[in-house]
Order: C-alpha cells, then sequence, then structure tokens
C-alpha cells in the first residue's frame, strides 16, 4: 500500500533470486555486521539478518522505517537489526565489515567515496548501481566510459563488475538498467595525499581529449597553481629561516640556506607547468590513456618542484 517515491530512488528489489545471489555474491560470515544503505521494505535485509550478526540499516524515509520495523517485529530477528534514520550522507558511518545495499542511484558518486575514506577499513562493500555509472567504476585507460570516477575509484579500491540486473527487477521498474559491483579498498592505502591526487586528476579530465599541455593552460588553473605555489613558498621560507636561526644560534655550518625557494620578480607559473610537463613526459599524453602510474609519476613531478594541487 505504499506509494513508492522514485524521484528519492526508491526502487524496490522484488525478484527473490537477486537478492539471493547478491547475498552469495557478498560471502557474509555469522559475525559479520552489515551496512545496508536504503533497506525500503526489507527484502535485502531480511535475508541478511538471518545469515549475520546484526544489520545497520540507514532509511530517510520514516514510511519505510516503520514498514521495516513491522517486518521484524516478533520475531529473532529484531535483536540483529539497528535502524538509523536520516540521510546517509551527512551520518557518521559506524563500524561495519561489509556494505551491501540497493544504493539510491543519486547518492552513487558521493556514497562511494565516503566509504572508501572511511577508517577503520572494512572488508568489501557489493552495492547496486545504474549500469552506466557501474561502467564507469570498473572502466580502463582508452575505454569511452574511463573517467575520473574510474581512476580515483581504482586508487583506492579493487573494483570487479559482478551481474547485470534487468528493470523489471524492481517494484516500481526504474528507467535503467541496473548492475552490482563488489568494491574491495586497499589496505593500506597507496601513500598518497588524495586530495593532491584529486586535484591534479580533476584539472586532467576536465577535458580528457586535451593534451596535459592545452589542459593546463586553462587562465583558472594557472590562477589556482600560481596561487598554492606562493603559499608553499611562502612556508617553506618561513621554516627554513626557522632553522637557520637555531643552526646559526647553536654555531653549526650549514647550507639550508639553498633549499628556501625565492621567487624571481619575472616569475611565470605558466611556464613551471609546462617544463614540469615536459621534464616528466606528460606534455602530449590526454588523461583518457593515462593509468594510476602516469598520474603518481606526474603528481610528484609537480610537487618535487612545489606545485601543489590541494
Amino acid at each position: 500500500g505504499i506509494l513508492f517515491n522514485t524521484g528519492a530512488g526508491q526502487h524496490i528489489l522484488k525478484n527473490p533470486l537477486v537478492v539471493n545471489s547478491i547475498i552469495d555474491k557478498a560471502a557474509l560470515r555469522r559475525t559479520d555486521v552489515i551496512l545496508e544503505v536504503g533497506p525500503g521494505t526489507g527484502n535485502l535485509t531480511v535475508k541478511m539478518l538471518e545469515k549475520v550478526k546484526k544489520v545497520i540499516a540507514c532509511e530517510i524515509d520514516p514510511r519505510l522505517v516503520g514498514e521495516l520495523q513491522k517486518r521484524v517485529q516478533g520475531t529473532c530477528l529484531a535483536n540483529k537489526l539497528e535502524i538509523k534514520v536520516g540521510d546517509i550522507l551527512k551520518t557518521d558511518l559506524p563500524f561495519f565489515d561489509a556494505c551491501v545495499a540497493n544504493l539510491p542511484y543519486q547518492i552513487s558518486s558521493p556514497f562511494v567515496f565516503k566509504l572508501l575514506l572511511h577508517r577503520p577499513f572494512f572488508r568489501c562493500a557489493i552495492l547496486m548501481f545504474q549500469r552506466e555509472f557501474a561502467l564507469r567504476l570498473v572502466a580502463k585507460p582508452g575505454s569511452k566510459l574511463y573517467c575520473r570516477l574510474s581512476i580515483n575509484t581504482q586508487l583506492l579500491a579493487r573494483v570487479d563488475h559482478l551481474m547485470k540486473v534487468g528493470k523489471n527487477n524492481f517494484r516500481p521498474p526504474p528507467k535503467v538498467e541496473s548492475s552490482v559491483v563488489r568494491i574491495e579498498p586497499k589496505n593500506p592505502p597507496p601513500p598518497i595525499n588524495f586530495q593532491e591526487w584529486d586535484g591534479l586528476v580533476r584539472i586532467a579530465f576536465v577535458r580528457k581529449n586535451k593534451t596535459l599541455s592545452a589542459a593546463f593552460k586553462s587562465s583558472a588553473v594557472e590562477q589556482l597553481l600560481d596561487h598554492n605555489y606562493r603559499i608553499h613558498c611562502s612556508l617553506h621560507n618561513m621554516v627554513s629561516s626557522f632553522l637557520i636561526y637555531h643552526i646559526l644560534f647553536l654555531g653549526t655550518v650549514t647550507y639550508i640556506l639553498t633549499f628556501i625557494r625565492e621567487i624571481p620578480e619575472n616569475f611565470k607559473i605558466a611556464e613551471k607547468i609546462q617544463t614540469v610537463l615536459k621534464d616528466t613526459g606528460y606534455s602530449e599524453k590526454r588523461a583518457r590513456s593515462m593509468d594510476i602510474d602516469d598520474f603518481i609519476r606526474l603528481l610528484h613531478g609537480f610537487n618535487s618542484e612545489g606545485i601543489h594541487f590541494s
């Protein structure tokens, strides 16, 4: 009797074969605490409760919360279910071993990165996405779907496409096809400042078919990097001056002056950017064909010259 709000992504997974397949692929354990986002009326929730220690279900719609509570009320499963009411994107994630969810598709991207930056690490996530979004997650360099989402996700996790799910498996049917994806975070994570990394990747993929030399000639990009460079030099000089003062006070000979970055009066950030691109060999490369190692080397090249992206 519930009128589902399709504008809020309320498409209930009704096919029990698909539900069971998702649970099988999640490889749930008796000791697991599972995070579920958008449980709806609980078709997936109830099946998981039978197999795990606890399910933490996050739901924004009070009507669906009531339906889920009624479904387990008076059963042995009730004590294993914890319901959190509210917007998952505005909520701190609890501790969990795995995340299994038929997500509202409009929160797919922000939720993926909220998951991947969550600590402590979880084992894996089995998530339902719109088909095109899922294919972007797993896209490789050279693919038409390869984008900033692809490389950022693959930097932090191993991503696998598990299965396609047709629109008729939902009630009401969505207008798009769906896919289930497995995301396993890399533990330990790569030793990279993610804000720096994402700043570089964001610039490169704004026009992924352009050469990097052309992409970095944007006036907005040059202004941002010039601002960051001057801040970096200023902070570096403050630290260097502090060290020089204390070393000279102690009477120790030092060459620390060589580490101070002085900015010439005729300094132009555009020339420095193009020099880094040429020296690293990426001036004529295009983001669409560059892999994670390429971007790591390019980021190191920029950082070593005092150019930062965060």
